[in-house]
């Protein structure tokens, strides 16, 4: 049984796309590796990118407050993901990198990523995709303000 919309609102239709899309991403996730998270990793590839990026700075791109951000990328050095070093130029930062682990961890999950998006956005053509991205950064600009 399909529940109807409660609030008959769109933002409730996106809150619940965000959701289904999780819910699909970390099944999928969880078939090639059994113990990582979407969240945890996003981090590996945000940070296989740019490995300057700090606590404070991951934590925004991956909508997280301190706390949560801390406890994950804990669990993640735990995890052999990622190798936490004191920051040489400031004593109160850390540098995080990915291990090999992480970048093995990357190089599977990336085809499931592309897998993901491409189910998520099935039957949509590149001009509603473009569309939906300027109606979603109107409402982002319009909260932010």
């Amino acid at each position: 049984m399909v529940l109807k919309n409660p609030t008959k609102t769109v933002l409730y239709t996106i809150e619940k796309t965000i959701k289904e899309y999780r819910k699909i991403a970390q099944r999928n996730i969880g078939k090639v590796v059994n113990d990582i998270t979407v969240d945890q990793g996003l981090i590996l590839i945000i940070l296989d990118q740019n490995s300057n990026y700090s606590q404070k700075e991951i934590a925004e791109l991956i909508f997280k407050d301190n706390a949560s951000i801390t406890r994950i990328i804990e669990l993640m050095v735990k995890k052999d993901y990622l190798t936490r070093k004191i920051n040489e130029l400031d004593r109160r930062k850390f540098n995080l990198e990915v291990t090999e682990k992480g970048k093995k961890t990357i190089e599977l999950l990336t085809p499931v990523i592309q897998t993901n998006r491409k189910k998520a956005l099935e039957g949509l053509s590149q001009d509603e995709i473009e569309s939906l991205d300027k109606i979603l950064n109107k409402i982002i600009t319009n909260c932010a303000n």
